[in-house]
């Protein structure tokens, strides 16, 4: 019996040894996993990008874990369509590991971890739960000081700046968002958080797929040492249950950029018919009329605008609820502002609150939304009156409740074939994968801040060329690019800077934030860009960048690229571009540059060469559109 016993412990042994003997990699080596004790050490080409110091996750009646093997790994390979987003074709490719582990009470834990090309996806999933409750997350990532990294102060609504640092011993800002005194050590962080852990690697911590009964995360940290912390979630649990992923995006700047691993490792697309979805360009009326809403001649004009600039659609924001209490509307209501613009061909979406964060002293329409019922009578009255979409604002947070809420109203809304816009609202995490109706999300520090804050316009240029590398990353995203004219608070990027973040910025939905006065005053050959806008793009390409400093973006449209660059600096930069990532055989390219005069800001030129390099203006910006006809 002891020899049984023995022999039986020696292959267990072997197993594991030959299983870390293998290349514990991604499909194209380049990214490596090891286990070092309790801890795990990921590299990218032989240099450390990160170091998860501590796993697992305890709940009322499961703690002490103790590793027992690593079973064989497995291929995952599976191709997957999107209907927005980087790409029209995405591939979700893995090498995945099975990490036993016991509880002390004998129950099992499994963390399963995927090796992508460009990155390493991870959760735990726990089964023989009993009516237990989630206790703690331990995951805990190790950032060394030193490290440049990228990292939004957490708040509700995801709305702030990505400051580069090179520590964690960072002040509050206080003020918007914030639960502590300004000035005090902020240690709670929102995704992502993107770091530069050794010369030209980078690595983007997220997650991805929250599904039912779960909650969403952010990192608290002490010191060097970042924790996952997952936001409150008072359900009791029984039987299997997983956590989301846990994601890091590794590589170049342009793996970083280009991944679509939040979508790959999320839920297949749950509807069965998406023939309705139809991404697109949208006026909109709060940047420029903060209560614009509710006046129907407004309304008009936002739609007159749409008709000339050929965009799909139009969006009548907060409190058109109130339309009819406005004298000058002669007691039309939103049924006439829906009808007036489906006689323009062109599509209303409207605006509601969720009901669930910012209720007292907050716009309406309110608590149209929370109860199964009430949704489902409003959203077939939506349908019923030619409404193509919703725009839910004003979320309360990470919780599980506001998760599940967020899931009913994607599943309620494509029943009666309602687009739908979050906002006020966390960022996302690959349900634009699960629910394609799900066109954008706020979550970021957009242009509509100029109505709030005069501090946005000196960091804007910086900011904006440091979303594609951060926030942008992880899914769609509602800045409301595009302001020639003013808000409340100037701005002081440029026009070819604004035009650009047109297509820098990816969103379903990109609304267009300045009034119809300025757009219809800019040449014929800046409205037709806007006219021919994509919204569906089938490539993305990172051509160059230095994060916050400037960027050079390429989208594919069949055959032809859009390519956006943006300078972040109050200085002139010179870019060189390298177009071989392309393979582009462009015959025609339309430039759009800033001239660098007040009076005629444009400059608006046709080429048949690639220029080699670009000279932007301080804030600056340029667009290019390839013709290969």
């Amino acid at each position: 019996m002891m020899y049984k016993r023995f022999f039986s412990v020696c292959i267990d042994l072997a197993i594991v040894c030959s299983a870390f003997a293998q290349n514990v990699q991604s499909p194209n080596g380049k990214i490596s996993l090891e286990k070092k004790g309790e801890a795990y050490e990921i590299q990218y080409m032989g240099k450390k990008v990160l170091n998860l110091s501590a796993i697992g996750v305890s709940t009322s009646a499961k703690e002490g874990l103790t590793f027992l093997r690593m079973n064989k790994g497995k291929k995952v390979k599976a191709d997957y369509q999107m209907l927005s987003g980087k790409r029209t074709s995405c591939t979700n490719k893995a090498n995945e590991y099975d990490f036993q582990y016991q509880y002390a009470d004998g129950s099992p834990m499994r963390l399963v971890m995927r090796l992508y090309n460009d990155g390493i996806a991870f959760r735990y999933e726990l089964s023989d739960l009993k009516e237990e409750k989630l206790k703690e997350e331990k995951t805990t990532y190790f950032i060394p000081e030193g490290i440049k990294r990228w990292m939004l102060q957490w708040s509700d609504g995801y709305e702030g700046f990505y400051p580069m640092s090179t520590t964690a011993n960072v002040k509050t800002l206080g003020g918007f968002g914030g639960s502590v005194p300004q000035n005090d050590l902020n240690t709670h962080w929102g995704y992502p958080l993107l770091m530069e852990p050794a010369d030209g690697v980078f690595a983007l911590i997220t997650e991805a797929n929250i599904e039912r009964r779960q909650s969403a995360s952010s990192l608290f940290n002490k010191g060097e040492l970042f924790n996952v912390k997952q936001d409150q979630n008072d359900l009791s649990l029984s039987g299997e249950w997983h956590t989301p992923w846990r994601v890091i995006i590794i590589g170049s700047l342009a793996d970083v950029v280009e991944s679509t691993l939040v979508t790959d490792v999320s839920e297949p697309n749950q509807l069965t018919d998406t023939q309705w979805i139809k991404p697109g360009v949208v006026s909109w009326v709060y940047w420029a009329y903060n209560h614009g809403s509710n006046d129907f001649n407004i309304i008009k004009k936002y739609v007159d605008m749409a008709v000339t600039l050929h965009l799909p659609y139009v969006l009548i924001d907060a409190e058109w609820d109130e339309m009819d209490k406005v004298a000058s509307n002669e007691g039309k209501t939103i049924e006439d502002a829906v009808a007036y613009a489906n006689s323009k061909g062109v599509k209303p979406l409207i605006w509601y609150n969720s009901s669930v964060g910012w209720i007292n002293g907050a716009p309406g329409p309110k608590f149209r939304l929370n109860k199964p019922e009430d949704r489902e009578k409003e959203f077939a009255w939506c349908e019923k009156i030619g409404v193509a979409g919703v725009k839910i604002d004003f979320f309360s947070g990470d919780n599980q409740m506001n998760m599940d809420y967020c899931m009913d109203l994607l599943e309620s809304a494509a029943k009666h074939h309602l687009t739908v816009n979050f906002h006020g609202a966390p960022i996302p995490r690959g349900w634009q994968r699960t629910y394609p109706n799900l066109l954008s999300t706020e979550g970021v520090y957009g242009a509509e801040w100029y109505n709030n804050v005069g501090s946005f316009t000196n960091k804007a240029a910086a900011h904006n060329a440091t979303l594609p590398f951060t926030r942008n990353v992880i899914g769609p995203m509602d800045y409301t690019p595009c302001a020639f004219s003013d808000s409340q608070h100037p701005h002081i990027t440029t026009h070819a800077h604004e035009l650009a973040l047109t297509v820098l910025f990816e969103s379903g939905l990109q609304h267009l934030a300045d009034r119809p006065e300025s757009f219809l005053a800019q040449p014929k050959t800046v409205q037709d860009f806007l006219s021919q806008l994509p919204n569906v793009w089938d490539d993305t390409k990172l051509l160059g960048g230095s994060i916050g400093e400037y960027v050079v973006l390429a989208r594919r449209k069949g055959a032809t690229w859009y390519v956006a660059m943006i300078n972040g600096t109050d200085a002139d930069k010179t870019i060189s571009i390298n177009w071989s990532r392309l393979k582009s055989k462009a015959k025609r390219v339309r430039v759009y540059a800033d001239s660098g005069r007040s009076v005629a800001p444009w400059n608006v030129y046709e080429t048949p060469v690639l220029p080699q390099s670009v000279d932007l203006k301080p804030r600056g910006g340029c667009v290019m559109i390839l013709n290969e006809k």
